[in-house]
């Protein structure tokens, strides 16, 4: 399912955001047409900012992944009555659910990488705060049978400085030096990082 904007991304400014937002926020605030990074690339951005460079630059290994197969087919079977791949903009959500607030639910296969599936949480209800809707995430482990609830309340210099650290990846003429860890065993770029 895609939403679109209210507005002409190309229109999208700091004006937007002042007019339409109801409160104002004393942290810089990213105008909608500076916010193209989607979740997946901060994401990346804590797991690994080579793998990163590597997604943003189009080199995508993840369709031949057997962890991705894995988490893909958990999501599938696991969520099934749920609308999949909510896009809005450059995000692209697992699921939502709508109430009063609304819940964007991500769907990860296990906690090693938290930190990472925080980050991107805290994204989307960044971006969607941008757009004026209230949200809360839920990132859900089905492995583990475990869900954990996020907010943005207060954290949204951290997700800023996490914004400008991709753009700065991205930006980059070459990829990163990759750091080796026990994480790259089942990363989808090891062959591209270490064969």
């Amino acid at each position: 399912m895609n939403y679109t904007l209210n507005c002409n991304t190309a229109n999208c400014s700091r004006n937007y955001t002042k007019n339409c937002n109801s409160q104002s926020n004393p942290t810089e605030e990213y105008p909608l047409d500076q916010l193209l990074i989607g979740g997946t690339e901060v994401n990346y951005l804590f797991i690994c900012p080579t793998k990163l460079w590597y997604f943003s630059h189009g080199i995508t290994m993840e369709g031949e992944n057997e962890w991705v197969d894995l988490g893909k087919f958990l999501h599938e079977r696991r969520y099934a009555t749920e609308e999949k791949e909510v896009q809005i903009g450059s995000i692209k959500i697992d699921f939502i659910r709508k109430g009063d607030v609304i819940e964007v639910h991500e769907v990860k296969l296990g906690k090693s990488m938290e930190k990472a599936h925080e980050m991107q949480a805290l994204y989307y209800l960044y971006y969607l705060k941008r757009l004026d809707i209230r949200a809360k995430a839920v990132l859900h482990y089905p492995k583990l049978n475990e869900t954990k609830e996020i907010t943005l309340d207060g954290r949204e210099e951290e997700v800023e400085a996490a914004i400008r650290e991709v753009q700065r990846v991205k930006s980059l003429p070459a990829p990163p030096e990759p750091v080796k860890s026990k994480k790259c065993r089942k990363c989808a770029y090891y062959e591209l990082c270490w064969v």
